[in-house]
């Protein structure tokens, strides 16, 4: 029978990272599996529950958690709702990669306190959350297998005319089409591309992975074109690492917020999870 709990981890700024587990109390030292949201995303979004569940009944210990700037929520009725655009529009790629480091440190110090194996620690990013945790697995060797779906190749993927516009009024909007909320980002985001090129750049990031990899996208993705997984596989270190590309589907695999049930192309992202994390060796 599968346990889920959900509590607060501290970020190193003293913000609280609202994070949830799923496991088999009945088993021991089960595989770590982190989990990362992307942008204007959730740990609650759409089918990301459902598919740590399954992970979960595979006998994986699953935790997955939201970014303290991502705008939603911490209580209950809160988790699901952008509630806290003031903080969404100060959010930066720096800050996200900050909270997964907080989350991974959770983790690593609570060793004796769940029944996962932290020397099997897999991270798994969505979209903006693939960039993410493409860069934290090229600075942190805890860090022994890396899957990405839909990831970003790069974080800067704005024009000189959005980046004008931008530094003229000190935030772009961007509008949200399922809650139809008008998203504010401060000129907060911009100024972290510019200054932390070196810190933020996926594909150099790419290049010193040693650790297997596997690269999920889908074909017909029109927020981030598969092009981008291509460049990352191209980037990578072709030993180590497995492409996946899912034909006759988009971003998030056909899965909706709120969940409509799951699709034959998010069945196939889950099954590759699987075999991927139970059949490779870790590094």
């Amino acid at each position: 029978m599968i346990t889920k709990r959900s509590f607060n981890i501290k970020n190193e700024y003293g913000d609280n990272l609202t994070t949830d587990v799923r496991y088999d109390e009945g088993k021991k030292n089960l595989p770590l599996i982190i989990f990362v949201h992307g942008f204007k995303g959730f740990k609650d979004w759409g089918g990301f529950p459902y598919m740590l569940d399954k992970l979960a009944e595979a006998g994986f210990f699953c935790a997955s958690f939201n970014f303290s700037y991502n705008g939603v929520g911490e209580k209950e009725d809160e988790i699901v709702h952008f509630t806290r655009l003031e903080l969404f529009a100060k959010n930066t790629f720096s800050r996200e990669l900050d909270d997964l480091g907080s989350v991974i440190d959770y983790f690593d110090n609570n060793r004796d306190n769940y029944n996962y194996d932290f020397r099997k620690l897999t991270l798994i990013g969505h979209s903006r959350g693939g960039g993410c945790v493409i860069l934290k697995t090229s600075q942190d060797s805890r860090i022994k297998k890396l899957i990405t779906l839909a990831a970003v190749s790069t974080y800067d993927r704005y024009t000189e005319r959005k980046k004008k516009e931008w530094k003229e009024k000190g935030y772009i909007e961007e509008p949200n089409s399922r809650t139809g909320q008008i998203m504010r980002m401060d000129l907060s985001l911009l100024e972290d591309i510019e200054t932390n090129k070196e810190r933020l750049d996926i594909q150099k990031a790419m290049r010193k992975i040693k650790v297997p990899t596997l690269i999920i996208h889908g074909e017909q993705d029109l927020s981030v074109d598969y092009s981008h997984a291509d460049t990352l596989f191209n980037e990578s270190d072709k030993e180590k690492t497995k492409y996946k590309l899912i034909e006759k589907t988009g971003h998030t695999f056909g899965v909706v917020h709120p969940f409509a049930g799951t699709t034959p192309a998010f069945e196939k992202v889950i099954e590759e999870i699987k075999w991927f994390i139970s059949e490779t060796p870790y590094a």
